[in-house]
């Protein structure tokens, strides 16, 4: 499988649970994540997947391009640390607001930290791209 193929499903994987997951809290979860104080954490970890779906779309498109032919790596890298990044984070944190386990929460920043070093990757690769 290509990089731009894998990033580009990766993505639209990505896209779809966060979706899904954004409609199951606000209609399946409301009352429960209301109950606990947890919609926010919810809303938190729906919106940062749904940020980084795009972000590793971009990636997927950076790979195509002939310009890029020489920073294939660490665009790669950007994309891996984007999904590894959102799932730690993303899932962490809807797994916290669902159980209320606050032991969780110190994982989280893994997942933030991985999504910090994608962006910087990503910033890395237009750098060493051709004009």
């Amino acid at each position: 499988m290509t990089a731009m193929k894998l990033w580009l499903v990766a993505g639209a994987v990505l896209g779809g649970i966060g979706v899904a997951a954004g409609s199951f809290g606000a209609h399946g979860l409301k009352d429960t994540l209301d109950a606990t104080g947890q919609a926010a954490n919810w809303e938190t970890a729906v919106r940062y997947c749904l940020f980084h779906t795009l972000a590793m779309l971009v990636v997927a498109v950076a790979c195509g391009l002939p310009q890029t032919a020489g920073c294939r790596g660490v665009l790669n890298a950007a994309g891996g640390c984007f999904l590894l990044g959102t799932l730690i984070f993303s899932g962490f944190l809807a797994t916290l607001a669902l159980t209320g386990i606050r032991i969780l929460g110190a994982i989280v920043p893994i997942g933030g930290v991985l999504m910090l070093v994608g962006w910087a990757c990503l910033a890395a690769a237009g750098l060493l791209a051709r004009d």
